[in-house]
């Protein structure tokens, strides 16, 4: 499995076209529109000789399934990553769009104990509801790195890195994404959905289906603002250094502090706050402190 920024075409049922009424001003113009695509992705996962288990529903956009769905068994505990096999599309027999459903099949007997426990409901603009606490996120969480260290100038170039990136937000104006960058500055792959959470995810999947976790060198950065289940999602990840271009919730940053990432929000313009552990940004031009 190769790695891969997919700077292509969108996949299938991205996006679709559809007929509008636009009106500007006093002019009424009937014309095609760009619009984002929304399904239902259903997640399950199976150990060897195990009838596979419904772990989450989540609405998400139609694209990368399969990272999505090994992304989000990662970030949420359920999955260490190396462990996954296979996995497969739902019955084009008896499913319209056998791609709304991704069986993960495991080398490993998958405990669905803890699906169970924890009753998974998902949707694509706030994530997984029903969250155990910091503390139990925190004992599944490797500790982070001391690094890397990255250059200011780095950092503010990140948001044009990412919109530049952004070919379906492009065509739609619809999209999150998450970008995963170098210390550099250097993209090393983007995803996007309707979903902030489900973006991560589905990039966090790429990488580890690349055998590239955990990501102990590298940044992500955000198109929205920063929630708790991103700070979550990117430390199980490995990720040290979480950016975004909005602001960060006080629990995003509480957990951002517990599990030692570096967070970063208001990245506009040649501007930033940084929330949590500037140890990682080189600012000392500015305070004089050599």
């Amino acid at each position: 499995m190769t790695q891969s920024t997919d700077r292509g075409a969108p996949p299938a049922r991205h996006i679709t076209t559809r007929s509008v009424v636009a009106v500007r001003g006093q002019v009424l113009e009937v014309r095609p529109d760009r619009i984002v695509g929304e399904a239902p992705l259903e997640i399950r996962a199976a150990g060897p000789g195990q009838e596979p288990v419904a772990v989450a529903v989540t609405m998400r956009t139609p694209g990368h399934e399969a990272e999505l769905a090994v992304g989000f068994l990662r970030t949420e505990g359920l999955i260490e990553g190396p462990e996954v096999a296979s996995w497969e599309a739902g019955d084009p027999v008896t499913l319209s769009q056998p791609d709304d459903t991704i069986v993960v099949r495991l080398s490993v007997p998958f405990d669905d104990s803890a699906v169970a426990e924890r009753h998974f409901v998902a949707t694509a603009s706030c994530g997984i509801c029903g969250k155990a606490s910091i503390d139990e996120i925190a004992l599944r969480c490797e500790t982070l790195p001391e690094g890397p260290t990255v250059a200011r100038a780095v950092i503010i170039a990140l948001p044009d890195l990412l919109r530049a990136a952004q070919r379906a937000f492009d065509e739609t104006g619809g999209l999150h994404a998450a970008a995963l960058f170098s210390p550099r500055g250097e993209l090393i792959a983007i995803r996007e959905d309707v979903g902030r959470h489900n973006a991560l995810d589905k990039l966090v999947g790429s990488q580890l289906l690349a055998g590239e976790l955990p990501l102990h060198d590298r940044i992500v950065m955000v198109s929205g603002r920063v929630s708790f289940e991103i700070v979550q999602k990117a430390a199980v990840a490995g990720v040290p250094i979480v950016a975004a271009v909005s602001a960060p919730s006080d629990l995003a940053i509480e957990t951002a502090e517990r599990l030692g990432v570096t967070l970063i929000g208001f990245l506009r313009g040649d501007g930033f706050n940084v929330y949590t552990h500037d140890r990682r940004i080189e600012l000392r031009d500015l305070t004089g402190w050599g």
